[in-house]
């Protein structure tokens, strides 16, 4: 009963409008991708990224192109986390890859998550996590690339500045 008044209390304290917004109602990004190259150079081109990145000397004035931890990589799979080197707050990174078009193709269901369970607004952060990987990969360069995804899958992407969040 208690939490049923906790949540009704944050619930009247937010205000209904920003629960009826678009988009998920905790900070978090679902990106698809798609490249007219081979999965394995999609995986090698993400995993040297995310190792590239993960002290805080690759980061730059007030960036966030640093503190990237993988924690399990596989030709289809990458699990990671970003730590933001100003606010110390941690997002789960997952990466899927599946081949298409007889192999020559790749497709990545990406996802970014906020672990601080209470963090409804990001300020486009969980979209930054994935496409700085991207960008800083150069996939964003590669044969083929297309981005889907939207404000409704991305938490405030549309707000998004990745130059320096």
């Amino acid at each position: 009963m208690h939490s049923v008044c906790w949540i009704l209390a944050v619930f009247l304290t937010i205000g209904p409008h920003e629960f009826s917004g678009a988009g998920p109602l905790h900070a978090q990004c679902k990106v698809e991708w798609y490249f007219g190259i081979p999965c394995e150079s999609v995986y090698d081109s993400l995993v040297s990224q995310i190792n590239k990145w993960r002290t805080m000397s690759s980061c730059t004035t007030r960036g966030q192109r640093c503190l990237y931890k993988l924690h399990s990589a596989s030709v289809h799979f990458i699990a990671a986390q970003h730590t933001s080197p100003e606010k110390g707050s941690v997002d789960d990174i997952t990466f899927h890859l599946v081949s298409y078009n007889f192999f020559a193709c790749c497709h990545v269901s990406a996802m970014s998550v906020s672990e601080t369970w209470h963090v409804i607004k990001d300020h486009g952060t969980n979209y930054c996590n994935l496409y700085n990987l991207m960008e800083g990969s150069r996939l964003t360069e590669s044969r083929g690339y297309k981005e889907v995804t939207s404000e409704f899958l991305c938490t405030q992407r549309s707000s998004a500045n990745c130059t320096i969040d």
